[in-house]
């Protein structure tokens, strides 16, 4: 059921991910092929859903609970995020017919997560990820309170 929690949780958390995506993007330009056209967008739609089904179903609780919520909202945007960007480049490995089967590609897809989640877990991606996802996390709560 929508509330108003939510709403904000969605939007607040599709901003954040298009924010981070845009602090990752400068460590993407090292490595090869990197085109990163829609990564914002697609990480933007990726924290509205996590947004909306994480925090926004956490809120209207506590604060404490509210800042919970938003670290396991970010930790699984992050998680979707590397997901879904691997498994993309999985697939275009997979088109070029790099990989012997399926077992290889999903080996592959494995070991593309890994390398993406080397390349974002730096200082300067995680330490804003970490005071914004508690700052959102706050004014989800806040509005949680005043509209439901």
């Amino acid at each position: 059921m929508p509330t108003g929690g939510k709403l904000i949780a969605a939007i607040t958390f599709a901003a954040l991910a298009y924010f981070i995506s845009d602090l990752i993007k400068p460590l993407l330009v090292d490595t090869e092929g990197s085109r990163v056209g829609m990564l914002s967008p697609i990480n933007a739609l990726v924290g509205m859903a996590m947004g909306w089904t994480i925090m926004g179903n956490g809120a209207g609780k506590t604060y404490r609970q509210a800042f919970g919520y938003g670290v396991t909202t970010l930790a699984a945007t992050f998680f979707w995020c590397l997901f879904v960007w691997a498994g993309y480049k999985m697939l275009l490995r997979s088109i070029a017919q790099r990989y012997d089967g399926p077992v290889h590609a999903v080996q592959g897809m494995a070991e593309l997560f890994l390398d993406y989640a080397k390349l974002v877990a730096v200082n300067e991606v995680l330490i804003p990820a970490l005071v914004g996802a508690l700052f959102m996390a706050w004014l989800t709560e806040f509005f949680a309170r005043r509209w439901s």
